[in-house]
């Protein structure tokens, strides 16, 4: 890093602000999502366009300083924030403008989901796009993307047409399958390794009002709950997403008083599609057993992404570790079950996610986001807030992913932990990692943008990338 980083001569060339150490609302200004990852950036600029990105840009790569993008502030890993270097925090560029016409709507690179959700519902239009409404919809995307829509309509990059997005270099180009083909089927699933995006452009699809169900199981009942979901799943339509998690019951008023605090398996579902045909798939899961505080609604594709977290208070610190796997065996529910009840906070739960559907028959070659032949995601995700309770939280999900990792294969790079940079290789499998790199060479060689699921350029050795 250049000791003598002129961050006047950056204030004097940036339209939007640059936040320094002393600045009021500094503070403020650096926190991220995931409240154990504590850093002091030099500055944080807030750009309001293209331009101010290019400069903030040129300046890092002039003055040798590591930079970071933040869209929303969710990445796991923490790759949103850094020490001694500049973050490119992009919440000033939010707009979203959608065309219901041609159905397709361009947001710019800081835009939540909520927001974009809210732009392309005024519609009835949507395109899949996680879960929870203040994620950054650039980070998402750039690593996959997959939500309640999924299984309709397949990945968020598997509906993205086109991105702009500012070069290592300073150089602002469009990526699409006409311009840039290579760069756009690495940004597809490649995090953001090869720039910033500053505006991504989907096709959407009509979705008007979904069916939606919540309801409770106790762990008695769950382990022939979850062999009914790995018998129904493969054959189930798209319209039906199903999906559990093992948690602490909320103290909600729907679910009985005896069980609230105790571990219980969550289950939820949507059909996209006619709520009235959804009714019949709700109906054979609350049959499978006794069900508590079930919730049965038809509501907005925007209410749908409200129902991430069951009670009003967001967890501030945050530990996942989680991998994609082909079949749900006995014994694998067993040891899920064993860790379910021995989870150590009301925030943590674990995710049992099934994909298949549209995102299985996209080609694997077509994008650089890889495992989709593997439709179960199982993911520890442990949050809470109090600091002194780290070690029993982190713990419990390290301890559990080691376990049943034998049989798991790869990762999802948006659900990665710090700890895990060695594992971006895995996510991608060895020949999609080498295409990666190659790209990465061609567009980043000096590994500019190294704080992201890091792919080495293929000219480097680790060592030297990283620096």
């Amino acid at each position: 890093m250049n000791p003598n980083a002129d961050l006047n001569e950056l204030a004097a060339r940036l339209a939007g602000p640059l936040i320094r150490p002393g600045d009021p609302g500094y503070d403020r200004a650096r926190r991220i999502w995931n409240g154990t990852i504590d850093r002091r950036p030099l500055a944080i600029a807030r750009p309001t366009g293209p331009a101010d990105v290019q400069t903030a840009v040129n300046w890092v790569r002039t003055n040798d300083v590591p930079v970071a993008v933040r869209c929303g502030g969710h990445s796991m890993a923490g790759h949103s924030t850094c020490d001694g270097g500049l973050v490119i925090d992009l919440r000033l560029m939010s707009a979203v403008v959608v065309d219901p016409d041609a159905e397709t709507a361009r947001a710019e690179g800081g835009c939540l989901l909520g927001a974009f959700d809210t732009a392309t519902q005024a519609y009835m239009l949507a395109t899949p796009a996680g879960v929870v409404s203040h994620t950054g919809l650039g980070g998402l995307v750039l690593g996959g993307g997959f939500g309640w829509l999924s299984r309709k309509y397949g990945l968020s990059i598997d509906n993205l047409t086109s991105a702009q997005l500012i070069l290592p270099n300073g150089e602002q180009v469009t990526a699409s399958s006409t311009e840039h083909p290579d760069l756009f089927w690495g940004l597809r699933g490649g995090g953001g390794n090869f720039g910033v995006v500053t505006e991504f452009q989907f096709g959407l699809h009509k979705v008007g009002p979904i069916r939606f169900f919540c309801g409770y199981f106790t762990l008695d009942n769950a382990r022939d709950v979850l062999r009914a979901w790995r018998e129904r799943m493969p054959t189930a339509p798209d319209e039906l997403t199903w999906v559990f998690y093992l948690r602490l019951a909320p103290r909600l008023p729907e679910i009985p008083k005896e069980l609230w605090g105790t571990p219980v398996l969550c289950a939820m579902a949507c059909w996209v599609g006619d709520p009235n045909d959804g009714e019949a798939a709700i109906d054979e899961i609350v049959a499978l057993a006794p069900c508590h505080g079930i919730t049965r609604a038809t509501m907005p594709y925007r209410g749908v992404q409200a129902y991430a977290f069951p009670g009003a208070v967001v967890p501030e610190r945050i530990c996942t570790k989680s991998g994609y796997a082909a079949a749900l065996p006995d014994e694998l529910i067993d040891k899920l079950l064993h860790y379910g009840s021995r989870i150590t906070s009301p925030f943590s739960q674990l995710e049992l996610l099934y994909l298949g559907g549209a995102v299985a028959r996209v080609s694997a070659d077509e994008t650089a986001y890889h495992n989709r032949d593997l439709p179960y995601v199982i993911s520890f995700a442990a949050a809470w807030n109090d600091p002194a309770r780290d070690d029993t939280n982190t713990t419990w999900a390290r301890t559990g992913y080691a376990d049943i990792s034998g049989y798991l294969s790869g990762g999802y790079v948006n659900f990665m932990n710090p700890e895990e940079g060695g594992r971006t290789a895995d996510a991608y499998g060895k020949a999609k990692y080498e295409r990666l790199r190659e790209i990465k060479a061609r567009y980043d060689p000096d590994n500019l943008f190294r704080l992201n699921p890091n792919i080495l350029p293929a000219a480097t050795t680790s060592s030297a990338a990283v620096r």
